[in-house]
Order: C-alpha cells, then structure tokens, then sequence
C-alpha cells in the first residue's frame, strides 16, 4: 500500500517494502557514520548537507516472498516521497542542500538488489531531474569509481540516495544521458505535478520508462 506522489511526508507502511525507520540523521538499523566519512572525499556535497542536519536515512525492509515488481513498485513510491520531501525543502530553505538516503534491506540474502532498484532508478531520476532533484545508486558490495578515477567505499547496504541536484556539477555524472544531463543543467523547479502527463502507477511508469533513450557508454 503506497501513497500518493504528492504527499511527502508519507511512507510506505505495508507491502513489498515494509517501512523500518523513517528519516532519521543517525539511524539505528544501520551503521551509517563511518561509511558517511569514508565518502566525504567522492562527495563534498554530503559533508556540507550533514553539516546543516539536513541528510536523513529512510529505512526498508523487503518482505518475505515479495515479487519483484511489488519491490520495484514500493522502492519507487518511495522514492517519489523522497522526492518531494527534497522539493519541499528547496522552496521553503531557498536551495539548501538535503539528502534523503533510501535504504533497503534484505533479510533472506538472497534478492537481487541491483536489478530491484534499476527500473525505479532510472524513471525517477528522469522524472525529477528536470525539477532539480538528483537520484543516485549503490549496491550493497560494489566496487565503484567516482568521476576522476578514485575508488567508492562499497556500500554496507543497497540504497538510493535522492538530493538537491547540484546543477553547475551534477549533469556530468550524467554523460551517457546527455539530454537528462542538459534537462538538470537547465533544471528549474516551477512547482509542477512530475506527473501531470504520466499515470503514477508503477506499471504505467515502468512502460515509460523503457521508452526513453538507452544510455549511451563511452
């Protein structure tokens, strides 16, 4: 059961995912504060956002025996809250950055996180990143490398970070997308419905989302 886009102080409370901690600076689920220093060097804009209080962790869980589209559909409406949490937050502290890290957990181990987060990755980031909100994706394990070729500390968990876009740096994480890349450069939040022209239900999304232009790799 989810709510709807617009209500971003809302949270999933029963389905796929199931809710375990909501926005909380020091989570107690999770052991968030060393990773968060080891990140500092990849990203700045972290240490300035937890400066201010203003990065939170949403906790999930995924239920036993939850299909994957239920997930992929719970871990997006998530993510759509996030979403609106952060545009909330820009109009009313005048462009502060804030940061709301989605985590999801998974007490069978056996879930294929990555494939879990990608669809709902990509259609929010694209719906949002025209408004001035930024989405990102870590694995739990993963080995990754930032822009100038350092390493990323792997992730202790899966999660989706959701965050003020930072629009003079962020379009180049986004050079296979180059006209996602250009639409956060120009990025403007007018106060629209992201959905105004998409139904908000998840199969809706998904549909397109696969219609839009494949990232190209360089």
């Amino acid at each position: 059961m989810t709510t709807g886009p617009s209500d971003g102080a809302s949270h999933i409370t029963a389905g796929a995912l199931r809710l375990i901690e909501a926005r909380s600076e020091n989570p107690i689920t999770v052991d968030v504060a060393s990773y968060i220093h080891a990140l500092y060097e990849n990203c700045p804009f972290l240490e300035a956002a937890r400066t201010r209080g203003m990065t939170v962790w949403t906790i999930y869980e995924i239920s036993p025996g939850a299909h994957q589209l239920a997930v992929e559909a719970d871990l997006f409406h998530a993510g759509v809250q996030a979403a609106e949490w952060i545009r909330l937050l820009a109009r009313r502290q005048r462009g502060v950055p804030a940061c709301d890290n989605i985590v999801m957990l998974d007490q069978a181990l056996d879930a294929d996180h990555c494939g879990l987060m990608t669809w709902p990755h990509w259609a929010l980031k694209n719906l949002y990143g025209p408004v001035g909100v930024m989405f990102g994706k870590f694995t739990k394990g993963t080995q990754e490398s930032d822009r100038f070729g350092r390493s990323i500390p792997p992730a202790p968990f899966s999660f989706l970070p959701v965050r003020t876009a930072v629009r003079s740096m962020d379009p180049r994480f986004l050079k296979d997308t180059p006209d996602l890349a250009a639409a956060l450069a120009a990025a403007k939040d007018d106060g629209r419905d992201v959905f105004e022209h998409i139904p908000c239900a998840w199969k809706a999304v998904r549909e397109w989302a696969s219609s839009l232009p494949v990232p190209r790799k360089q």
